[in-house]
């Protein structure tokens, strides 16, 4: 793992800066309310999936729509709800929805109904044209060699090779989760080595808890970049960002690179708190990438921050720097 100082990424992010610049896309944020963890997938025929947590964690919803903007007022399904006991019984959280030679999948975390915090990685699949038909197939759960607190699994192909990255406490008590990155054998299964590719070590990544989580990636100009999120659900919560050149091994850990400051965090003069757990789409015209992310409208939470269920789902515009960095216009609202 390599870390670049904080001169070198303010330069590799800002250089020629495109956060003078309005917005291309307008989007009518928040494109759903009290819808945390986003993902959005667009089929090849361009129509948007939108899947998420929602605040009883008790569940699993998509809606669908011809465009962003439309996944506000699109119709809601129920696709899956959690066990009454036992496994995937309890915290049904940050579901995913991906389509893999043919097959819809969704991962997603669960405790159990006896041991809430007892959360895993579970799969569900579903061979109908649409994800909001047909019946969805309990997979069983996405074993790690670890057997620990594990969640927010992605999966991306790269080079004829399918791989899976998902949080996890890999060094157990308060260490919290760090990043783990393994080769599949097919969509359910790992097959190793489990390489942990970040842990929060940063003082942005240790608010309140020691927190790397939400992982997502984008390739571009010859990098595969991984943005993840750090720290607690309140208005710590941010995304830092990691890269590695695409030619790389993967699985080497000296090969990927980590900044050292968060890219897209809190800004109290636009009301965003607590911006992370992101998910990348394109617009409909395929011309911009699109970051969809949870955040608040408001700083000041009262309990416990996943009690809230005020964290909305919104949609933004992502600009790539000359360097080939992408620019996540922190400065400007939404």
């Amino acid at each position: 793992m390599k870390f670049f100082s904080p001169l070198f990424l303010l330069a590799c992010l800002t250089i020629f800066s495109l956060q003078s610049f309005a917005q291309n896309e307008q989007f009518n944020n928040p494109i759903a309310e009290e819808r945390a963890d986003p993902w959005v997938f667009k089929a090849d025929d361009g129509t948007y999936y939108l899947i998420a947590t929602v605040p009883e964690y008790d569940k699993i919803v998509i809606r669908q729509a011809k465009t962003i903007n439309g996944l506000k007022e699109a119709e809601e399904k129920v696709v899956w709800t959690k066990h009454k006991t036992g496994v995937m019984g309890h915290h049904i959280w940050a579901p995913e929805l991906h389509k893999i030679d043919g097959v819809w999948y969704i991962y997603f975390a669960a405790g159990e109904a006896e041991n809430i915090w007892n959360i895993r990685m579970w799969a569900l699949s579903n061979t109908s044209k649409d994800p909001m038909q047909g019946t969805w197939k309990e997979e069983g759960k996405v074993k790690a060699k670890q057997e620990s607190f594990s969640l927010d699994a992605t999966t991306f192909e790269h080079k004829g090779k399918r791989y899976m990255i998902w949080a996890q406490n890999v060094r157990g008590g308060e260490h919290g989760t760090g990043l783990v990155l393994s080769e599949m054998e097919n969509p359910t299964t790992l097959v190793g080595p489990e390489v942990v590719i970040t842990e929060p070590e940063f003082s942005w990544e240790r608010m309140k808890y020691n927190v790397n989580e939400g992982p997502a990636v984008i390739k571009h100009d010859g990098r595969i970049f991984v943005t993840y999120s750090a720290s607690a659900t309140n208005h710590n919560y941010c995304v830092g960002l990691l890269w590695i050149d695409e030619d790389k091994d993967l699985l080497d850990l000296k090969n990927w690179n980590k900044s050292p400051g968060p890219v897209f965090y809190t800004n109290e003069d636009v009301k965003r708190y607590g911006p992370g757990h992101n998910s990348f789409t394109t617009s409909e015209d395929g011309k911009d990438l699109i970051m969809i992310y949870h955040a608040r409208d408001y700083k000041e939470i009262k309990g416990h921050e996943l009690s809230d269920p005020n964290r909305a789902t919104r949609a933004r515009v992502v600009k790539w720097t000359p360097s080939g960095f992408p620019d996540f216009m922190q400065s400007i609202g939404d």
